[in-house]
């Protein structure tokens, strides 16, 4: 419920205060769960991916970090995150989103694992969890403001889908680590468009 609200509210806004635009939305899997990657800049880019598939909900998730304090807490959990403990990751980490992409949800995963501008490595979970759930992943590109005082400047907001990448088997550890590689190269292709 409070997604709901939150995402109609953000919507507005992002469209009152940018140019804001969804490109290749036709591309996303339908009726099936996916992973949706993002290079991650600033927290804007979380508000935008939200509002480009609203109102279906995407399940992000975010480091533990973040879930340290109650009432924090709530509103994250209220939002469809949940924490990961990026540090020491262990096998309950990849259990939840499993059983969410199972279940025809959407697992956000930033897999740069954390808000950079540099192009850091990526880390392998989003690859790892959908050759898991058996779903395909779906890189995306965000162009725009990284924080409040660029985004009250009306700086353009711009979402970019790519081509989902499909697992038709369970892979290597080397696979997994192409595959990583792979997904790594279309998003930095996707923010060049």
């Amino acid at each position: 419920m409070l997604y709901q609200l939150l995402g109609w509210l953000a919507k507005m806004l992002l469209t009152k205060l940018g140019n804001f635009s969804i490109t290749h939305k036709h591309v996303l899997p339908e009726n099936q769960g996916y992973i949706l990657t993002c290079s991650h800049k600033g927290w804007v880019d979380v508000v935008a991916l939200s509002v480009a598939l609203w109102p279906i909900p995407i399940h992000f998730m975010a480091k533990k970090e973040l879930f340290q304090r109650k009432w924090i807490r709530k509103f994250l959990f209220a939002l469809n995150a949940f924490p990961v403990n990026r540090e020491n990751p262990s096998p309950k980490t990849i259990k939840l989103p499993v059983k969410l992409l199972k279940e025809g949800k959407i697992v956000g995963i930033f897999p740069s694992g954390t808000r950079t501008e540099e192009d850091l490595p990526f880390k392998r979970g989003a690859v790892t969890i959908a050759n898991l759930a058996n779903v395909p992943i779906v890189p995306a590109a965000y162009k725009g403001p990284k924080n409040l005082k660029e985004l009250w400047k009306r700086k353009k907001i711009k979402i970019i889908f790519g081509e989902p990448i499909y697992f038709h088997k369970k892979m290597t550890k080397e696979e997994l680590i192409e595959k990583t590689n792979e997904l790594s190269l279309r998003i930095q292709q996707l923010e060049k468009i």
